[in-house]
């Protein structure tokens, strides 16, 4: 295992709001099971801390942007800050969204409806960010996320403020529709998983590849629709689960997303103005970590050098065999076997 390569293609951004979603969903399954009597908050902590850091990066970066002019004509640099203008854009109506929501729980004095306006106004600027992403062969999941869901977020809010009473799994009518575009695409890295095993023209590399994509989307996929299963026929009534291990699904999935960001590429370097990888500006401020980082393992090497130190065991040595006549010397190679030759030689008469 090369920690090098393992880290190299680090996302730390993602890794940060995995593990944060990770930290909410816990404490909420607590608070709701009333395991901890905590105030919403409180439990929102998690959020709170995710959207700080994406607020306090976003004005470093912006500040060393203003300050050095000449940054601006590295390759896509610009490309790169509009990138991160956008994504805060987005992060502050969803954290008026939160905010909202805390106050809705806490006091219950407005309506469902208006709690869920900045969404309303998420979804329409996201369609515009991916339409800009997608120009500028930017990533932008987020975003996707968000405009994708724009029925879903006016279903919810109608159904809190009792203005339609559908059953939740009717609600939730988008959501399934997007699982099962999600549920195709698992299907889709399954099939190509099987392809490549059993093609001869695939080299190991892609074959470990197209693994590990379809074990990765299925443990994603199939847990966090097992969740939603469960917490809408929890809703409904169909059953009488705790909401803990409702949310255990779910927490595997978020684990799973995590794993997964130790080998994403990406992520905008100008996040608190660092303009670089994040674990190359890691190493730069704490250089002993170096060291650590250039370590390698081979997990066959030295099994290798073993059998190479090994001396192999000399063959047996076959004992010669004379002819009395002659006083010809027969030797025998290891391994081989030779005939003998005869002591009479009759000549057949033609």
């Amino acid at each position: 295992m090369n920690l090098r390569g393992f880290f190299q293609d680090f996302n730390p951004s993602k890794f940060l709001i995995y593990a944060c979603l990770l930290l909410f969903s816990v404490l909420l399954s607590l608070r709701l099971d009333d395991k901890i009597q905590w105030s919403y908050w409180a439990v929102f902590a998690p959020i709170w801390l995710w959207k700080l850091m994406v607020i306090v990066g976003a004005s470093v970066g912006t500040g060393v942007w203003a300050r050095n002019p000449q940054y601006r004509a590295e390759g896509e640099t610009c490309v790169e800050f509009k990138a991160m203008l956008i994504a805060v854009g987005i992060h502050l109506l969803l954290l008026m969204f939160e905010v909202l929501v805390c106050d809705r729980i806490e006091r219950g004095t407005h309506f469902w409806l208006l709690v869920f306006m900045p969404l309303f106004f998420v979804s329409p600027v996201s369609v515009a960010a991916c339409v800009w992403g997608f120009r500028h062969d930017r990533s932008l999941e987020l975003e996707i996320l968000c405009s994708v869901n724009i029925l879903q977020f006016i279903f919810i809010a109608l159904r809190l403020d009792e203005i339609i009473r559908w059953p939740w799994l009717v609600v939730c009518v988008p959501l399934w529709i997007l699982m099962s575009f999600l549920c195709l695409v698992v299907l889709y890295y399954i099939v190509w998983s099987v392809l490549f095993l059993r093609s001869m023209d695939v080299i190991a590399e892609q074959r470990r590849t197209h693994i590990t994509m379809a074990v990765s989307w299925m443990t994603i996929v199939v847990p966090l629709l097992t969740f939603e299963i469960l917490l809408v026929h929890r809703l409904d009534g169909h059953n009488s689960f705790s909401f803990i291990p409702i949310f255990v699904p779910l927490w595997l999935s978020l684990i799973t997303l995590m794993a997964t960001t130790f080998g994403q590429k990406g992520g905008n370097h100008w996040w608190f103005g660092i303009r670089k990888d994040f674990c190359q500006f890691l190493l730069e401020i704490f250089p002993f970590l170096r060291e650590y980082g250039n370590i390698s393992y081979d997990l066959h090497h030295e099994d290798n050098e073993e059998a190479e130190e090994t001396p192999l065991p000399e063959p047996p040595k076959i004992a010669p065999m004379f002819r009395k006549k002659t006083g010809v010397v027969i030797t025998q190679s290891p391994g081989k076997y030779v005939i003998p030759p005869p002591k009479l030689n009759i000549d057949m008469p033609d």
